[in-house]
């Protein structure tokens, strides 16, 4: 008996069956968001402390190989980042309370001299300026008045950080042990992919934070190097804002450049703010075609579009903190991707096989 014919084309059908498979798999990945959102309290020092792993590996790694025990060895870590993030906090608090008057003088003189030039095109930012204060005070009652559990910002603040921190410290000691948990809580047969995925998307978390780490700095101490020569006033203000920013790629490079570029044409007039664009763009260019492509050749590449949107829908999730997270993550994905596309997306052709004493099993 001949078997019925099917009711759909090959391709059509083909179409519906990865149509089911992107619908699945988008489900799985808003479900997965709307549950980190609900428990973001939880989830926030999580991720954030797989940031400070990768970043801060390398450096425990040194240490257990030096013969320090490994409890130790992490525990100095927090201790040396604490310390250095504790100083490079105040340094840069203190630079830019020091100089944030100047650069607020500079904003508000820079629209007067744009609403000089172009008319009231300028009024809008002289505005801005002229409320920052009160702006930033309203923002402040906001934000601390929306709170649900009634702890204060800073109070929250403070306990995501510790959290954060004590998972570092956990997570660096407890690394060598990650492996054989995985193949624990997976399937027996599943325990190889697994560790692959994983220890490939860590790596490529772990090159993205060293590689994004260094090239902030390089950045800042270029513009600020820069923003000395030209004495443009709040340049180690300006400088620690160009750091600060590097983490968000694209947009925080464009804002920043942007803050420099008015002062400079506020305080040292529009010569100096085109010298101060130059550096800017310099800068950028040195970061986009030699910092970048060296540093983290081993990171896995994203196009710029990709990045755009990665940070654009962090932003509609988490606002800052899931611009800061967006990149990071889907480079983690980007890495599983890959991992599974070097196992399962080879398209060779099987080679021939035939009886023992054909041509094609003597070739093989």
């Amino acid at each position: 008996m001949q078997a019925p014919a099917p009711l759909l084309p090959g391709p059509v059908r083909h179409l519906a069956a990865w149509c089911v498979v992107v619908l699945l798999v988008a489900g799985v990945v808003y479900v997965g968001i709307r549950l980190a959102v609900e428990f973001s309290t939880a989830v926030v020092p999580v991720l954030l402390a797989l940031l400070g792993t990768a970043l801060l590996g390398p450096l425990h790694r040194r240490l257990v190989s030096a013969g320090v025990n490994r409890s130790v060895a992490a525990a100095l870590t927090c201790v040396a980042v604490v310390a250095v993030v504790g100083g490079a906090v105040y340094i840069v608090a203190a630079a830019i309370v020091e100089s944030g008057d100047q650069i607020v003088a500079s904003l508000r003189q820079a629209a007067h001299d744009l609403t000089a030039r172009f008319g009231p095109a300028g009024t809008s930012l002289d505005d801005l300026a002229k409320n920052a204060r009160e702006l930033l005070a309203k923002f402040g009652g906001t934000a601390a008045s929306g709170v649900i559990s009634g702890f204060s910002v800073v109070g929250e603040t403070i306990a995501v950080a510790v959290l954060a921190l004590l998972l570092v410290f956990f997570f660096l000691r407890d690394s060598h042990r990650v492996a054989g948990a995985l193949r624990e809580i997976v399937p027996r047969q599943a325990g190889d992919l697994t560790e692959a995925m994983a220890r490939r998307a860590f790596r490529a978390v772990e090159g993205f934070m060293r590689g994004t780490t260094l090239i902030a700095f390089i950045d800042a101490v270029c513009i600020t190097v820069g923003l000395f020569v030209l004495d443009v006033p709040g340049a180690v203000g300006l400088g620690a804002l160009v750091f600060i920013g590097a983490y968000i790629p694209y947009l925080g490079a464009f804002i920043s450049g942007a803050v420099a570029v008015l002062v400079a044409l506020a305080d040292r007039g529009f010569v100096i703010a085109l010298w101060v664009l130059g550096v800017v763009l310099a800068v950028q260019q040195l970061e986009g075609h030699v910092l970048t492509p060296v540093i983290q050749s081993r990171t896995v590449q994203m196009h710029p579009a990709v990045v755009m949107v990665t940070i654009t829908a962090g932003a509609s999730v988490a606002g800052i903190l899931g611009m800061l997270l967006a990149v990071p993550l889907t480079a983690a994905a980007f890495g599983v991707v890959h991992e599974l596309r070097e196992r399962y997306g080879s398209t060779e052709p099987a080679a021939p096989s035939g009886p023992p004493g054909s041509p094609a099993s003597a070739d093989s």
